[in-house]
């Protein structure tokens, strides 16, 4: 009798749902406010709590900085993140890999007007090259690293400046600077602005790594496992859940990778060397 009640109490213990364990909490490293957080990912979250079984709570970071330390201090279990945090998120806290999230034609480019004097990137030598927002990896660390890979050091072979994209283009237009730093989808929206005017690209930089989530390194391997399994099994379903979000429109055609290595962001760690900084700290902090 004494058996069977102790038998029957450990499937009993077994049984008990993850869903009432501490709710997973899950935050984007590029998304500030809760309501915003829950425009782009409230579908997505409620998907993964269904898959997963665990009760997912969304939490907003302010930035990156701010999820570093929600990592460190046990206050969030999952981060989404672009490449160029992700090297240094790791560098600081070892988070652990969970899926790769694919951008489709996301790669960083070298622009200028089709009839000014610029026809090949050497031609930029000792001119004046802008990049968008500092340490973004399309649109600064990207396109700087193109560079580097057609032989141009960045500050000594052209000047760089750090200027708002359409602040930058309109400089471009007038003159003032001899070509802009940006990705694919930033050139289509700028071709629309600016329907009179020709723009060429001049250098093309392999695909950049994918964002990529990850867990704070001590999070429940259980967790981690059913994570990673619904991504895996429900890929199909998570990425539509993630498509109702209007700025996650960028994800659309692209694939959840989990078979993902660190070294797969060595390129990434080549750009922050490229301009002259380690990957202990965010670029412009």
């Amino acid at each position: 009798m004494i058996r069977s009640l102790l038998a029957a109490a450990a499937v009993s213990v077994a049984a008990i749902p993850p869903a009432i364990a501490e709710p997973l909490k899950f935050a984007v490293t590029d998304i500030e406010g809760l309501e915003a957080l829950q425009q782009e990912f409230g579908a997505f979250e409620a998907k993964l709590e269904e898959l997963t079984g665990y009760e997912v709570d969304l939490f907003p970071v302010s930035s990156r900085t701010a999820a570093v330390e929600a990592l460190k201090q046990d206050k969030v279990d999952l981060v989404l993140t672009g490449p160029a945090e992700y090297v240094v998120i790791k560098e600081l806290t070892d988070a652990v890999i969970v899926t790769a999230w694919q951008r489709p034609n996301y790669f960083a480019q070298i622009v200028t007007l089709s009839d000014g004097p610029i026809k090949s990137v050497q031609d930029l030598k000792g001119k004046t090259v802008t990049f968008g927002s500092v340490g973004s990896t399309s649109q600064h660390l990207g396109p700087a690293q193109v560079l580097a890979d057609f032989g141009l050091a960045y500050n000594t072979d052209y000047q760089p400046q750090i200027i708002s994209r359409n602040l930058a283009v309109e400089a471009l237009i007038r003159g003032d600077v001899q070509a802009v730093g940006m990705n694919e989808g930033h050139l289509s929206r700028i071709r629309e602005a600016f329907p009179d005017t020709a723009f060429t690209v001049v250098a093309r930089g392999r695909d950049l790594p994918n964002d990529i989530l990850v867990a704070r390194s001590d999070m429940d391997q259980e967790a981690v496992a059913a994570v990673k399994a619904a991504f895996v099994d429900h890929s199909v379903e998570l990425m539509q859940a993630v498509l109702t979000g209007e700025d996650n429109q960028k994800f659309k055609g692209g694939f959840f990778l989990t078979q993902v290595d660190d070294s797969e962001y060595d390129y990434v760690r080549s750009m922050y060397a490229t301009i002259g900084v380690d990957t202990s700290d965010f670029v412009g902090n």
